[in-house]
């Protein structure tokens, strides 16, 4: 069986697209697909699958949305939010007129619903995500080999640890990522993102970072979010310490996102997406 498939990327994060409007293509989407579909040398490659599906087919999901972001890692287990991933979805329905970038697109995803805006109203200009209220989950510390971080942990609907060090490069203390780093299995029972941080300037960061079940990657939305969370906190900047909104440009190895801490405490993510291609499959 073939079915129609789209590639896409937010900041070099990509994505296998898979529209899917009411399941009759996929059914359960079984990772073993998933995988074949994120293989980079016998499939299309990616980071992970986004499905589209209507909102009213999964159980659990916000009605007032019309659309569900069914999110699968590369190595095909569910996730509950992808930042980057959102964007490249809204960007799909943007773009096939599904939806009115002149107004904000309500979302449903795993983590509750996530309102996007498409800057200036134009289908494809630049998103913003509101990515609801962060949670601090307390210190922690991660480690690479040796080396051992202390850590500040941030939920954003799935989970990270945000460790700042001295220097990114891979030839460093941080290494390859090629191997997940080692955290606190019960702080994080179900894995966990890791992000290493550098300042580099006022309300400016660079990282990197291991996502659960994908190894690292170009770019994590969520990650990044979680990071200027921690680059806030540290810096004595967040919205509780000034009442306004506090913003932070995050350089990734893909590119740049910038993250806004509102003064009400909600974290508004903004960046890219790019749709590549499209075409048919049968993996």
């Amino acid at each position: 069986m073939s079915y129609p498939i789209l590639k896409g990327h937010g900041t070099e994060n990509d994505f296998v697209l898979l529209p899917d409007p009411d399941l009759h293509l996929h059914g359960e989407l079984p990772a073993e697909r998933v995988r074949a579909l994120c293989d980079r040398r016998a499939g299309l490659g990616g980071d992970g699958v986004l499905r589209v599906v209507r909102a009213r087919w999964v159980e659990g999901a916000d009605p007032s949305a019309e659309w569900f972001m069914d999110y699968r890692n590369a190595d095909g287990s569910i996730a509950e939010m992808c930042g980057n991933g959102i964007r490249v979805f809204a960007r799909y329905l943007a773009t096939e007129g599904l939806v009115d970038a002149a107004a904000p697109v309500p979302v449903a995803t795993r983590d509750g619903l996530k309102t996007v805006v498409f800057a200036g109203g134009d289908p494809e200009g630049e998103i913003s995500v509101d990515m609801g209220v962060p949670k601090l989950l307390g210190d922690t510390s991660v480690s690479v080999e040796e080396h051992r971080w202390d850590a500040t942990g941030v939920d954003m609907g799935n989970p990270h640890a945000v460790a700042f060090v001295d220097s990114l490069e891979p030839a460093g203390p941080v290494g390859s990522l090629l191997e997940e780093p080692v955290f606190d299995r019960e702080l994080y029972p179900s894995g966990v993102n890791v992000e290493f941080v550098v300042p580099v300037g006022p309300g400016h960061v660079a990282m990197r970072v291991h996502e659960r079940g994908s190894g690292e990657t170009r770019s994590c939305g969520t990650g990044a979010c979680a990071v200027a969370v921690a680059a806030a906190l540290r810096d004595g900047r967040s919205p509780d310490a000034g009442g306004e909104t506090v913003g932070y440009d995050v350089d990734l190895p893909g590119g740049r996102l910038h993250i806004d801490w509102t003064a009400e405490g909600r974290i508004v993510m903004t960046g890219p997406a790019v749709l590549v291609a499209r075409g048919e499959s049968s993996l």
